[in-house]
């Protein structure tokens, strides 16, 4: 997971001061017009928060038949990728760890989520085998290719299948986290490229907490 954070800090260390106009910028947003405006979460009303989400029918990786009904309650975010993805993927499922830690017990009030845009090779027993590697917290969902595509049509997901030379084939696909509040209206994104910090300060506003030092 550090070695992942580390190069994704060294891929951006060129635009770092651009970094800090963004984050300024974007935790701007947040206080004045965005989710953070009155120091808690806006939740988008209207047709906008019918945009993103809705209701999906999918396998976890522990085998278990899951829909968007089993994740109320809790605010939730969302990412959808692939498990033979070289550096996306991977690295936006290790900020997941890092991001529970940095929210501490908190964390435990969210449900972070990982939807595979691949069904045919991600299986629950190949999701299951994958997400070893990250944090027990994430849970990762797969189903029939129309399922998965049902799912990504609710949130606006883009993805298509790119063929390799040689065979085998890769996935091109929205690379944001979604956030989700409590009802499963949409509350805004995680940008791929977005700084830690704003990242964090988001999640915080979403779960109704204080900006953090």
């Amino acid at each position: 997971m550090r070695a992942l954070r580390l190069i994704r800090r060294l891929a951006w260390a060129g635009v770092a001061a651009t970094g800090f106009v963004v984050l300024a910028v974007a935790t701007g947003w947040f206080v004045v017009d965005g989710p953070g405006a009155g120091g808690r979460p806006a939740v988008a009303t209207g047709p906008a928060s019918l945009a993103i989400g809705g209701p999906f029918r999918l396998t976890d990786h522990r085998g278990r038949a899951v829909t968007e009904r089993d994740f109320r309650g809790k605010p939730m975010a969302v990412f959808f990728g692939f498990t033979h993805c070289p550096d996306i993927c991977p690295t936006t499922l290790g900020e997941f760890a890092a991001y529970m830690e940095a929210l501490g017990p908190a964390a435990e009030r969210l449900h972070w989520v990982f939807v595979t845009v691949d069904p045919e090779r991600d299986t629950p027993e190949h999701l299951a085998r994958y997400m070893e590697l990250f944090d027990p917290r994430i849970v990762a969902l797969t189903g029939a290719e129309a399922r998965v595509a049902e799912a990504a049509r609710g949130f606006r997901v883009s993805y298509r299948r790119v063929p390799l030379e040689g065979g085998g084939y890769t996935m091109d696909h929205t690379a944001s986290v979604f956030l989700l509040d409590a009802a499963g209206r949409f509350a805004g994104t995680i940008d791929f490229k977005e700084p830690d910090a704003v990242a964090v300060q988001k999640l915080r506003l979403l779960l109704g907490l204080p900006p953090g030092a």
